[in-house]
C-alpha cells in the first residue's frame, strides 16, 4: 500500500481522511502467471495498480492477439472505456507473471471521486495519461523499428527485461526474428 500511497502524493498532496479512504477502498489482490484479468466481452470492474508483477494489455485482431501495452511495478491499468463506461471490453487484460495488485472497484471508485483531493489526483493522473499515450502512439506510428526498441529500452526498460519476447515484438509491430536481429545490433 505504500507504494500506492507515494505515486497518488506524487501527483496531489492527502489528508488523512483521504488517505484513508483510499487504504479502505483499494484492496490487495494476486494473480498468477497467464491468469486473466479482463476477458473481452467481458464488462472491466475495477482498475488496478501494480505493486509488483507486469500485466499486458492485447486485442484479438483476425484471431492474433496483438499487445497494446506491458504495465509493470508502480503503474495503474484497466480496459479505460470498460471500466468508465462499464460496457463490455474490446481488450483484454492478463497476467504477465505472478502478479501483485490493488484493485478499486468501480463502485468503490465513485465514492472516492466524493472526496476532493482524490478527485485532484485522479483527474490529474488522467490527464497525464492521455497526454503520454498520445504522445507515445504519434512517436511510435512514425519510428521504424529499431527506433521503436530504442526508445522502449531508453524509457520503458522494465518491458524490455520482462516481457517474453513475443509481446514485445508485437508491441512494435514487428515479427520475432525481425526483433532478435534489432536486440543483435544494439545490444
Amino acid at each position: 500500500m505504500v507504494e500506492l500511497i507515494n505515486i497518488i502524493k506524487g501527483f496531489q498532496e492527502l489528508d488523512l481522511e483521504t488517505e484513508e479512504a483510499i487504504r479502505k477502498y483499494f484492496i490487495k489482490e494476486r494473480f498468477k502467471k497467464n491468469e486473466f484479468i479482463i476477458q473481452q466481452g467481458k464488462v472491466c470492474t475495477k482498475m488496478y495498480f501494480i505493486q509488483s508483477g507486469s500485466i499486458r494489455r492485447f486485442c484479438l485482431e483476425n484471431e492474433i492477439e496483438v499487445t497494446r501495452w506491458i504495465y509493470t511495478d508502480n503503474q495503474f491499468v484497466t480496459s479505460l472505456s470498460s471500466f468508465f463506461e462499464q460496457k463490455s471490453s474490446f481488450e483484454c487484460l492478463q497476467a504477465c507473471e505472478d502478479t501483485v495488485v490493488y484493485s478499486l472497484s468501480y463502485s468503490d471508485e465513485q465514492i472516492l471521486m466524493g472526496y476532493p483531493l482524490f478527485l485532484k489526483f485522479h483527474v490529474n493522473q488522467l490527464r497525464l495519461y492521455l497526454s503520454k499515450t498520445n504522445e507515445f502512439h504519434h512517436l511510435f506510428r512514425i519510428m521504424n523499428a529499431q527506433e521503436k526498441y530504442s526508445f522502449l529500452l531508453e524509457s520503458f526498460p522494465q518491458i524490455i527485461i520482462r516481457a517474453k519476447l513475443k509481446y514485445v515484438a508485437s508491441l512494435m509491430g514487428v515479427s520475432q526474428e525481425t526483433l532478435s536481429r534489432i536486440r543483435a545490433v544494439i545490444t
